[in-house]
């Protein structure tokens, strides 16, 4: 059923107005999902009310799948291909009659499909849309695999251990050498990889144990492992991380190296003790995957030109700015890989060291010894150096012998956490750097941030207001001219229209009527102003431009970059009100 015909139905019946009907499908186009759920989720409509309306409407009995229990034999009665690709789902089964669950009984053609891959006469019941969903990703989770792990881990007998005893550390170790538990993580590491998941968070709670995935920037929820089994996958995962399972209290840090038949993935993991017990974060980094290539990263041909010229420098700093999983790492990892010649000695002070660079001296840093970003800069310097790259610069004493290596014939490569690139100068000088240093030492700042791109899979046109891109700070006559697009939601890109992400760039060379006013004292707003003068780009207008491409989505523009000191930028609800989410026939 589509968005439109569900929408239509419902304000017809009066159960939701066609202000809520065009929020909900604001929001679907910001956050993904199924106009139903979104509708739910804004508290326009009961979940039970639209399950009614629903077996109303079509004559079927409704069905509450929180409160099914579905057998591993009663899931291979239909192929795991025909319930992803049709949102169908059994759940029963009476002698010669298969129950199947839909949130579309209209779809007659995939109900005689069912019927006749099955040999089963099929009774319809209705499922609310999100309801559906999860139970799909609960017991296949794309994949046949899962569903037999699950149908494994029913035989499988482990008692809970409470939170206040003693855990027995030999039944531990042979609890995660069980084969269901092996299989169970091996799936939650291989479908993280064949999701393109950034992260996997897996996290305990008092009665709920859930796994999670970052894809794309966002996370999303992918399966609930029985409790039983919560320190045994725990545990499992602490040994392949070579970590001790035995220290409950205290964080960890350990690494996992993964070869599948296409590739070899590594996993940084992050072990942090909680209320219920350990949460795991593993953070997946993909060498096949680590776009290196400055040209395809998302800068615009004007910052590129000056992000390259400032790198080719033979001295000087180049910081880079955002906050975490912005994509520095990435930029400044393209910036060595362009700069990485026999001729040259480069060395990196990292923490941690998130992929290995050939032909680069990478130094994981170590605080518990001393071994610090200050430490490791004076080490370089007695390394006859060319290149240095400073994983972040954090204090006084890192910046200083930065800058000293920077003014001694080194190029300097190195993040702050800044919102932009004008106050990165702030950043410096509020650390006690003298104005005459940060001159004379920085070439170039880049403030970076992370949209994620339309899916090219089900891309389509979508209307927008020129006076909503306007105030988002487009010219009247670009905005008139720009053509809008949205992902409608594919099996590609799991249902929210987006897919991959490109970064945003604010470039900012340092040229002398912007060293003349810091050296002068002149104030964050006045170094803003002097760079816009000077032809930097902000954020926004790079998201303004990518917008232009077609890129991304004004949404996604707005929810990562704030508005320019001329006062434009719409705020995402006034946007959003003013959008025509009409697409054209």
């Amino acid at each position: 059923m589509s968005n439109g015909r569900l929408g239509d139905r419902l304000i017809q019946a009066g159960l939701i107005t066609k202000s809520q009907l065009e929020k909900a499908l604001d929001e679907q186009k910001r956050t993904g999902g199924l106009i139903g759920s979104n509708l739910i989720k804004l508290g326009f409509i009961k979940e039970e009310d639209l399950l009614h309306f629903l077996s109303k409407q079509f004559g079927f009995p409704a069905i509450d799948l929180t409160k099914v229990e579905i057998t591993a034999d009663l899931l291979k009665l239909v192929p795991p291909e025909v319930v992803q690709k049709h949102k169908v789902l059994p759940v029963s089964r009476a002698g010669s009659t298969l129950v199947i669950a839909t949130s579309d009984p209209t779809n007659y053609l995939v109900i005689d499909d069912i019927k006749f891959l099955t040999g089963y006469n099929i009774d319809v019941v209705v499922a609310e849309e999100t309801a559906l969903k999860d139970a799909i990703n609960r017991y296949y989770d794309n994949s046949a695999t899962l569903m037999d792990v699950m149908s494994d881990l029913e035989d499988l007998e482990l008692e809970v251990v409470d939170e206040e005893e003693e855990v027995n550390i030999e039944e531990l170790e042979k609890s995660t050498s069980e084969a269901p538990v092996v299989k169970l993580v091996n799936v939650i590491l291989t479908e993280a990889i064949a999701k393109e998941a950034s992260d996997i968070h897996i996290e305990p709670y008092e009665k709920q144990f859930r796994v999670r995935y970052r894809i794309d920037g966002v996370l999303h929820e992918i399966m609930n492992p029985p409790m039983r089994l919560k320190n045994a996958i725990i545990s499992r995962l602490k040994i392949m991380s070579s970590l001790d399972i035995a220290e409950r209290r205290l964080p960890q840090d350990g690494r996992i190296k993964l070869k599948t038949t296409t590739k070899e993935m590594d996993f940084r993991v992050s072990v942090l003790p909680t209320l219920f017990g350990e949460k795991l974060v593993l953070r997946l980094l993909d060498k096949s995957a680590l776009q290196l290539d400055m040209t395809k990263l998302g800068f615009e041909a004007k910052a590129l030109e000056d992000f390259k010229e400032a790198i080719y420098q033979p001295y000087g700093m180049v910081l880079v700015t955002g906050p975490t999983g912005s994509g520095k790492t990435t930029s400044l990892y393209s910036a060595l890989t362009e700069l990485n010649k026999v001729t040259q000695n480069i060395s990196t002070a990292e923490d941690p060291v998130e992929y290995n660079l050939p032909g680069i001296n990478q130094v994981q840093m170590h605080e518990e010894i001393g071994l610090n970003f200050a430490a490791a800069l004076r080490a370089f310097l007695r390394q006859d150096p060319d290149i240095i790259m400073v994983g972040e610069i954090r204090d006084f004493e890192t910046a200083e012998i930065a800058i000293k290596a920077a003014l001694t014939g080194h190029l300097v490569l190195s993040t702050l956490h800044t919102n932009d690139a004008p106050s990165t100068i702030h950043r410096m000088l509020n650390m006690g750097v003298e104005p005459f240093l940060v001159t004379s030492s920085v070439n170039l700042i880049l403030a970076q941030r992370l949209v994620r791109k339309i899916c090219g899979e089900c891309k389509e046109r979508l209307e927008l207001k020129p006076q909503a891109l306007v105030e988002m700070g487009m010219s009247h006559e670009e905005a008139e001219s720009t053509e809008g697009y949205q992902g409608a939601g594919c099996e590609k890109c799991n249902d929210t229209g987006y897919k991959g992400r490109i970064a945003l760039y604010e470039v900012l060379p340092v040229q002398e009527e912007l060293k003349e006013l810091i050296l002068e004292g002149g104030s964050a707003g006045e170094l803003k102003r002097a760079a816009a003068q000077s032809g930097m780009k902000t954020l926004r207008q790079s998201g303004l431009h990518k917008i232009r491409e077609g890129v991304t989505t004004a949404e996604e523009v707005l929810r990562v970059t704030a508005a320019d000191d001329n006062g434009n930028g719409s705020s995402p609800q006034k946007l959003d009100s003013e959008m025509d989410h009409t697409v054209p026939e």
